[in-house]
């Protein structure tokens, strides 16, 4: 049995984690710490939560923890996933991976030194809806790759006490959204790209809103990665890929499971289809426990976390928007 504790009240638990464990008699989550007791108690309560701990602290130390799910903001990720490591726990590990390149590093250092797994949760990546879209792609189905257009956003609106809002927190369209669409582009390529331009529009509390990069790999294949929360903008998940004999769209690769189509088209042909599978975050769970019990490699983290963590702070460089250190 997978023992769990969580790290933070947070909203995307539920979803991400609590629901895909209830379905599972291999894993529990047995503690969530917050801000503080009365807040992690009422949390506790209303997740059927056994037990809580009185600080982050707390939590990383008991001896009845296998993996800690950090949920906290970015501005937490570095410093308490490696305090977790080091007390001799697993870690998954939120998106994006860290506030940049730099505490990545420390991070994917201290999981080496220790060799326990610790996983940025991209649980797109898990889907059988993704694993197609990789497998048409290194098949030849739309021949050579050429070029990847890739898309995330989706409004975000300011309120006092929102993260995205809030650069000392980790928020941002590119941190929160974009990290997803800079993914999707770097797996379908198979290598990293160097950043040719980009422009960021800013909000007053100095988050980009917007943020559009433009990326050429070393194989001459180009991408175009668009994302936005400004207000009043629209749910877009999209990644298409440009072949040299055909192209591929796959639409809503974050939440296949609330519907997507992919639509492959080769010369006359056209085949637009979808995927069976349960939701991300169950493949995702399915994942961490394969990796804690067999030690399989994990899909995210280590190498790959720090690359798109490096790959972010370049953009941000290359829009002139500048960053809390």
């Amino acid at each position: 049995m997978i023992r769990i504790g969580i790290l933070g009240a947070a909203k995307i638990a539920p979803i991400a984690l609590i629901k895909p464990v209830n379905k599972r008699d291999d894993c529990e989550v047995v503690c969530v710490a917050a801000r503080d007791r009365a807040r992690a108690r009422a949390y506790a309560d209303t997740h059927a939560i056994p037990e809580i701990a009185d600080s982050y602290e707390a939590l990383i130390a008991r001896p009845d923890i296998d993996l800690v799910y950090n949920a906290l903001p970015p501005n937490r990720h570095a410093d308490l996933s490696i305090r977790a490591l080091e007390a001799g726990k697993a870690v998954l590990c939120e998106k994006p991976f860290a506030m940049n390149a730099g505490e990545a590093r420390a991070m994917a250092q201290a999981s080496a030194r220790t060799g326990l797994p610790l996983i940025e949760a991209f649980h797109y990546r898990h889907h059988p809806m993704f694993e197609e879209v990789l497998a048409q792609v290194q098949s030849g189905a739309i021949g050579r790759l050429c070029a990847i257009r890739s898309e995330f956003s989706v409004a975000i609106r300011y309120r006092p006490g929102e993260l995205r809002h809030d650069p000392g927190l980790g928020g941002g369209a590119l941190m929160d959204l974009g990290c997803y669409a800079l993914h999707w582009a770097r797996t379908v390529a198979g290598s990293e790209p160097r950043v040719v331009s980009a422009v960021s529009k800013a909000s007053p509390q100095g988050v980009d809103l917007t943020t559009t990069a433009k990326l050429e790999f070393a194989s001459g294949v180009t991408a175009l990665v668009r994302t936005s929360m400004a207000e009043g903008q629209r749910y877009k998940a999209l990644l298409a890929i440009q072949g040299s004999e055909g192209t591929l769209v796959a639409r809503n690769p974050l939440h296949p499971s609330l519907g997507h189509s992919i639509t492959l088209r080769r010369g006359l042909s056209i085949k637009r289809y979808t995927v069976p599978g349960e939701t991300t975050f169950d493949h995702q769970l399915a994942h961490v426990v394969r990796v804690l019990e067999t030690s399989a490699p994990p899909l995210t983290g280590g190498a790959d976390a720090v690359a798109n963590m490096a790959l972010i702070d370049a953009v941000y460089a290359a829009a002139g928007l500048a960053r809390p250190e």
